[in-house]
């Protein structure tokens, strides 16, 4: 569990469900590879379900049969990702993004299978059973297929300790774990024996925590034992959710630090929804995109890809290859707003290494207005020189034309 800099990837949720399979994994992993890497993303996770034969949307199918082992531990679905034939699990995935360059990662819920507690499935290394350590009221209220753990009992550790020794064994280097961020606190010890299993699996592991919202009360326990933990429940490509994670960052920025780093969530941009509709396109205007890149950068949140890459355009492409903006996310500290009103907002974040300040603009209204922002009211000694990083153009002043629901950032010298 290490994460010194914010996590960047691809994650199937948005574009998938719990629909995802290998080819699609495959051709995504490509095209980070490709178009993407240099930039500093690197992790291809698979999101949820991957062990359900049939899943076929974002819509979870009760009953549905589960591959596992004779250990209750869940299997890649053979049918959905054939390169875990013979019980090689994700190894040859993981083995098969490795040579790209860059790392895998895969989705758990918390707990553990039902059908395994009713079966009372042997713990590996352990004298009970699946249905000794399951907590059948400890249950998820919107995906039917776990039980959470008692884990006051050590076997529920074992339980834990079987999975993610499982998941190094496959070559896994990054686990979502689900149904437990917002959970306090009836999860605050089910969090610490993850956690701990995570840490002495073998393998760094980054863990991390959904959905949220998670409690910002319980800032030191979760920078404790995960690396990254939801701040909102899922955020899709909605204006209104967009504008509301002003709120969350502003309560959340403050936590944010090497190894521990709030998550706003997926980037809805580009093609989603492929399961319904291979039209599907974001619904934020190319302005909300802008905002959102440079709100997410700004704060630190990890970013994690929501389209179909392969069907990326120009601009979608463009946002998430800014090198400019995305320096934001490893090249500063202390980030935090200097206002947030109804209708606008300014965020500043010094670089770590003396060579400037990043100042951003956002215009909060649904009318175009001109921004602008003082070197006193930025709290600068004067500006030597101002480089917009959208337009890549420099000038003497923080003003902007912005567009209903854009934003503006700037690398500023101080004078």
């Amino acid at each position: 569990m290490r994460a010194f800099t914010p996590p960047m990837g691809w994650n199937s949720w948005d574009c998938y469900g719990a629909a995802v399979n290998e080819e699609t994994v495959r051709r995504n992993a490509d095209y980070m590879a490709a178009h993407l890497k240099e930039y500093g993303w690197e992790y291809v996770v698979v999101d949820i379900q991957w062990y359900q034969p049939t899943a076929s949307t974002h819509e979870y199918e009760p009953f549905a049969p589960l591959c596992m082992d004779e250990y209750g531990r869940l299997l890649p679905a053979e049918n959905r990702f054939p390169s875990a034939k013979g019980g090689a699990g994700f190894g040859p995935l993981a083995d098969y993004v490795h040579s790209l360059g860059l790392k895998f990662g895969i989705h758990i819920m918390r707990g553990l299978p039902r059908m395994a507690a009713h079966r009372k499935l042997p713990i590996l290394g352990a004298d009970k059973t699946c249905a000794d350590v399951a907590a059948p009221n400890s249950i998820c209220a919107w995906n039917p297929d776990m039980y959470g753990l008692k884990c006051d009992l050590p076997e529920a550790r074992a339980y834990y300790d079987s999975i993610f020794r499982l998941y190094a064994s496959w070559g896994v280097d990054f686990v979502k774990c689900d149904d437990i961020a917002r959970e306090y606190p009836r999860c605050r010890r089910e969090i610490e024996v993850i956690s701990d299993a995570c840490r002495d699996c073998g393998r760094d592991i980054v863990l991390s925590l959904s959905p949220g919202p998670a409690p910002v009360e319980q800032a030191e326990h979760l920078k404790t034992y995960a690396n990254m933990w939801r701040i909102t429940d899922d955020f899709w490509d909605e204006w209104r959710l967009l504008k509301g994670m002003f709120e969350r960052a502003e309560k959340w920025c403050i936590h944010a630090g090497p190894g521990h780093w709030p998550d706003a969530d997926m980037l809805p941009l580009g093609a989603l929804r492929q399961d319904y509709d291979p039209n599907d396109w974001t619904n934020f205007t190319r302005e909300e995109q802008r905002t959102m890149m440079t709100l997410w950068c700004m704060m630190r949140s990890p970013l994690m890809i929501g389209a179909e890459m392969t069907k990326l355009d120009g601009f979608t492409l463009g946002l998430l290859t800014n090198r400019a903006v995305l320096d934001m996310e490893t090249k500063t500290w202390c980030a935090h707003p200097l206002y947030t009103t109804e209708e606008k907002a300014a965020w500043i974040a010094p670089r770590k290494d003396g060579q400037g300040v990043y100042v951003a603009l956002f215009n909060l209204s649904d009318e175009k207005r001109t921004m602008s922002l003082s070197a006193e009211e930025a709290g600068l000694t004067g500006i030597a020189y101002a480089r917009e990083l959208w337009t890549d153009s420099v000038t003497m002043a923080l003003t902007a034309e912005l567009a209903p629901h854009d934003a503006a950032v700037w690398l500023v010298r101080e004078a």
